[in-house]
């Protein structure tokens, strides 16, 4: 009997089920996710990415939500845990500055990496590396947690910030500023005059610069409280 033009056959489709694995199939969403948002991942979206029909992805996880879970813990996973820093505030920044490179690859993880209910591995490990090294360094459970959210505040609103601006390099910035100057009376907002004309378009300036220098000021008052 001759197979219906399209179809795939059952032997195409148990190579397929042994080609597939759950990793691949969260390598495909992550990589939906990125060309087209957190909005765009479905079953579908992910089987087309991966060139497979929907129905071969059941076999690896059972619905979009724990795509969702497997993705999410993927980005967690991305973020450097650094066992080999010699104290606390080093391991801090290189954890910050890293989940900051992470999230500005994947900018629709900011609105999921808090939300799920079924955390994987990796966002477990994150969370607790994140709490031991606070508690070694002698913080208190409380003085850890809140040490742990204004860290994350911080890099979270960073990229969401930066991801947001209306300019990519420095001349769509100073296109930009150009423009904003030829609406803005100096004498009427002097102080964002200024902020404009003698910092944002000094050569050499990049919004992204101010990450770590603000990132410092954080670490310095947590030790602060020590």
């Amino acid at each position: 009997m001759a197979s219906t033009p399209g179809a795939e056959t059952p032997g195409a489709a148990q190579k397929h089920r042994r080609a597939l694995s759950r990793e691949l199939v969260l390598q495909a969403a992550v990589r939906v996710a990125d060309e087209r948002g957190v909005a765009s991942v479905s079953m579908r979206k992910v089987a087309e990415q991966l060139g497979v029909e929907a129905m071969s992805l059941y076999h690896h996880v059972a619905n979009k939500d724990e795509i969702l879970d497997g993705i999410v813990n993927l980005v967690f996973g991305e973020i450097e845990l650094p066992h080999d820093a010699a104290d606390w505030k080093s391991a801090m920044r290189r954890r910050a500055v890293s989940a900051r490179a992470v999230l500005s690859r994947h900018t629709w993880a900011l609105g999921l990496l808090e939300s799920r209910r079924n955390p994987g591995q990796a966002t477990l490990r994150h969370h607790d590396w994140v709490i031991g090294r606070l508690r070694g360094a002698g913080f208190s459970i409380a003085e850890s947690a809140q040490a742990f959210s204004t860290l994350d505040s911080y890099v979270y609103g960073f990229v969401l910030q930066e991801s947001s601006l209306p300019f990519d390099t420095s001349q769509d910035l100073e296109d930009v500023a150009e423009t904003i100057m030829e609406q803005l009376p100096a004498d009427t907002y002097p102080h964002l005059t200024e902020m404009i004309t003698d910092h944002a378009l000094r050569p050499g300036y990049a919004y992204a610069n101010e990450f770590e220098p603000g990132l410092d000021l954080i670490l310095d008052g947590l030790e602060g409280q020590l």
